[in-house]
């Protein structure tokens, strides 16, 4: 367990982890690889087999999804963005980017240092 010494708190954080959804697990399997080999993220995962419900032109959709948690920093969002609406094939992809409340320093550390 991480003592909390080794966390950094707050919004003086870089960090940032973005939500998206695709269609499917090779999609996100795409994007994923594009956006680390940019150095646009330095993390991705991917989780499978998500249900997503949500209304869109009028209709409510059920459909399976992916969820990518991308890892990546400040400076680096509005470019990551700005991919992300290049390669991913939805007319209009799901993009949140959250501040994490805690994050361990040697993470973040190794996290600024990869997206250098």
């Amino acid at each position: 367990m991480l003592a909390l010494s080794q966390c950094q708190f707050g919004i003086e954080m870089e960090t940032r982890i973005v939500l998206v959804t695709t269609p499917s697990e090779e999609i996100a399997s795409q994007i994923a690889t594009t956006l680390v080999t940019e150095t646009l993220a330095a993390c991705v995962n991917i989780v499978p087999n998500i249900r997503s419900i949500y209304s869109w032109q009028g209709k409510i959709e059920d459909e399976k999804e992916c969820l990518m948690l991308i890892k990546t920093t400040l400076n680096k969002i509005t470019d990551l963005e700005h991919r992300l609406h290049e390669i991913h094939p939805y007319e209009t992809p799901e993009f949140i980017a959250l501040l994490p409340d805690a994050i361990s320093k040697g993470y973040e550390s190794w996290l600024l240092s990869t997206l250098k």
